[in-house]
């Protein structure tokens, strides 16, 4: 309290700290999206809608005559979707997208389930199991498959020591090698959020489904699996999203068989040098992205209304 402030006067001013101190610790996190996405997507969606001279690029307005002129190109995204290879790739990158995502539920559910219910003693060796293989980087993580699925790596070498196969078998450059390194990759980005739901379950609730003589897969089907749902809806967001727009993966494990849109993204910005349409293409993958935010988040506060 100043020298000529009353009390009163210090009443007043701590709602008014305590505000300014909610909006700021608010504004942190608008700031940042402000700051890492939302210029940077603008940037990237005004170079998709601009023509290109060269280097340069033009202005999406001119002023002549008394009037102006808006130059806004859209050839880049009828183009998007009336060629084969962009459809193809977009339906490609979805559809890999979605079966890492279900290996990844289909894995880690049992794997989250576990560590939920172990003894408390043991989850923190569990978790760090888990959160392991985020301590080394993660090119040399993928790159490590090279020398596990290659025709002279480990498993053929095994498989041929024992006798089980006569030649190696082609792993590499395909779409399961690919798979496999996708799944290995984003396999935590499932089980942390599935454990965070599971290990939180009011077990009562369990235990009076089995008093009212449901079986052990009826009790899971119908309240274990309905009460995470959040848990594998978080869990399936964190691996599908990135998963579209991989890019290391693909180009590391991938053949040419294995069409992904990061791929065609580098493609067009580095090797064709074509800024608008490579703006095109990561702008439309964006709005591909956020359509299953958009639904999370209508899911999320429908939620929220009905609890």
């Amino acid at each position: 309290m100043g020298v000529n402030q009353t009390p009163a006067d210090s009443a007043i001013d701590k709602p008014r700290t305590r505000r300014w101190g909610r909006y700021s610790v608010i504004g942190i996190p608008y700031l940042f999206l402000a700051l890492l996405f939302t210029i940077p997507f603008l940037v990237v969606l005004r170079l998709s809608l601009t023509e290109m001279d060269g280097a340069r690029i033009m202005a999406l307005s001119s002023y002549a005559d008394g009037f102006i002129h808006i130059r806004i190109k859209l050839a880049n995204y009828i183009f998007l979707v009336t060629d084969d290879l962009y459809v193809d790739t977009y339906i490609s990158s979805v559809k890999f997208a979605l079966i890492n995502t279900l290996i990844c539920l289909a894995l880690g559910y049992p794997f989250a389930y576990f560590m939920a219910r172990s003894p408390a003693s043991v989850r923190p060796a569990l978790l760090m199991l888990v959160s392991l293989p985020f301590w080394t980087s993660y090119l040399l993580r993928v790159y490590a498959w090279k020398g596990l699925l290659d025709d002279n790596g480990v498993f053929n070498n095994v498989l041929m020591g024992l006798h089980l196969i006569d030649e190696p078998i082609k792993m590499m450059y395909t779409s399961f090698s690919m798979v496999l390194g996708m799944v290995y990759t984003y396999l935590p980005f499932m089980i942390l959020p599935l454990y965070a739901n599971l290990v939180k379950m009011d077990l009562r609730l369990l235990e009076a489904a089995k008093d009212l003589g449901a079986t052990p897969f009826k009790t899971f089907w119908l309240v274990t699996v309905p009460l995470s749902k959040n848990g594998i809806i978080a869990g399936a967001m964190l691996v599908f999203i990135p998963s579209v727009g991989e890019y290391v993966i693909p180009e590391l494990l991938g053949g040419p068989g294995t069409l992904m849109i990061g791929r065609v993204l580098w493609d067009e910005f580095f090797s064709n040098n074509d800024w608008s349409m490579a703006s095109a293409v990561a702008v439309s993958m964006v709005l591909l992205i956020l359509l299953p935010l958009v639904i999370f988040n209508k899911h999320q506060t429908k939620a929220g209304r009905g609890a």
